[in-house]
């Protein structure tokens, strides 16, 4: 009798998940909240973590009560990609057990997209750590209508991998991706990294994927609905 089925493609989410970029994010955030004259809380740390950035520049800019009129979403985008950009230049130090499970997949010949609310000119540096060669396409915030966590990231990656959403993994680390993750009916493997994510359908959890073999994959696959 055969087991569970491998899922037909997996989808990755990037920062947090493949890449511990979440502290390199903060650095940038906190000096956006200085720069309007306010401290970078936990609260609000938390509430930005895995936003595109105008979400996360508006709940900046609503915790510094900066007036619609003095919100210029353009230039604060620049000069934090320019922060992060330099930042993301050096060494970027990946998450526990992504890179084996990279290679695992990959050695399993199933496609893997990744699938980051990340800006594509910030995504390039840091896939070049990944190599972007373990990856059929990569898909990033600013190349659909609306970033996570809407699901359109996630039905245009299961597009480019010529499956069903519910025939995909995703593997997300945040409450806004795995919401993006759920919205598009793709299963999905949650492992947290700086923020707890609430069950729900079609999700299952893991400390960490250390350790994780193609047979427990297949299990956590079907566990989160998938075929």
């Amino acid at each position: 009798m055969s087991g569970p089925l491998l899922p037909a493609a997996v989808l990755w989410d990037m920062d947090g998940t493949i890449l511990d970029t979440e502290p390199i994010w903060d650095i940038a955030m906190e000096a956006l909240a200085r720069r309007h004259g306010i401290e970078m809380t936990e609260e609000l740390r938390l509430a930005t973590l895995g936003n595109n950035a105008v979400d996360a520049l508006t709940k900046v800019f609503d915790a510094a009560r900066v007036p619609e009129s003095g919100r210029d979403f353009e230039a604060e985008e620049a000069t934090m990609v320019e922060h992060v950009i330099g930042l993301f230049a050096r060494e970027l130090p990946w998450r526990p057990g992504a890179r084996e499970l990279l290679d695992l997949i990959a050695a399993a010949e199933i496609p893997m997209l990744l699938v980051t609310n990340t800006q594509r000119d910030i995504a390039d540096i840091a896939i070049t750590t990944i190599d972007s060669g373990r990856f059929v396409a990569t898909v990033c915030g600013d190349e659909v209508a609306v970033g996570k966590p809407a699901p359109d990231i996630y039905l245009r990656a299961a597009e480019i991998a010529g499956a069903h959403p519910n025939d995909c993994l995703a593997i997300e680390d945040s409450p806004t991706g795995a919401a993006a993750a759920h919205a598009a009916g793709v299963p999905n493997l949650v492992v947290p990294s700086q923020i707890a994510v609430r069950p729900a359908g079609k999700r299952v959890f893991r400390d960490t994927l250390a350790g994780l073999t193609l047979d427990e994959l297949a299990g956590l696959y079907a566990a989160a609905g998938g075929r």
